[in-house]
């Protein structure tokens, strides 16, 4: 009966050590995609809460000067609540044109911020590479509103 040979003591340990580089390897990017993901989502919250805001206060105001400076005010807020931090100036569409605030108009607000990735910034400058993400809300000027003078 042949002797059995004995096993090489060199590969001891290895398994543990492939375990951990292979699992920073694939959790690294796995925990970014998550990071910008989570980032994009909370943005594309606030866009949206915020023009539906901008909307109503533009819509409830009495002056299209006044609406502008309420639904601005509207906008900030919203963001600073998603904790986006930034200032987004809303663009206002109305029909009939111009925005007048007469009774019946439609009021149509965008509101559209740009998220830059995590960790990128340092790389390719601040503000240069980063995901667009637009919210949109239409709102109607009460038709029994009296019509500015």
């Amino acid at each position: 009966m042949p002797t059995p040979r004995p096993r090489p003591h060199g590969d001891a340990g290895n398994a543990m050590v492939e375990f951990v580089y292979l699992s920073l390897l694939l959790m690294i990017p796995l925990f970014y995609a998550l990071l910008a993901v989570f980032q994009i989502q909370g943005a594309a919250f606030a866009v949206t809460e915020a023009s539906r805001q901008a909307g109503r206060a533009f819509a409830r105001a009495d002056t299209p000067d006044e609406g502008y400076a309420r639904a601005a005010k509207a906008v900030d807020l919203a963001l600073k609540d998603q904790g986006v931090a930034g200032s987004v100036v809303p663009a206002f569409t109305c029909d009939p044109s111009p925005c007048d605030l007469s009774s019946g108009q439609r009021v149509e607000v965008r509101v559209s911020y740009t998220v830059s990735l995590p960790f990128v910034g340092s790389f390719f400058g601040k503000g240069r590479v980063g995901i667009p993400v637009t919210g949109t809300h239409v709102e109607y000027v009460d038709r029994f509103k009296q019509s500015p003078p």
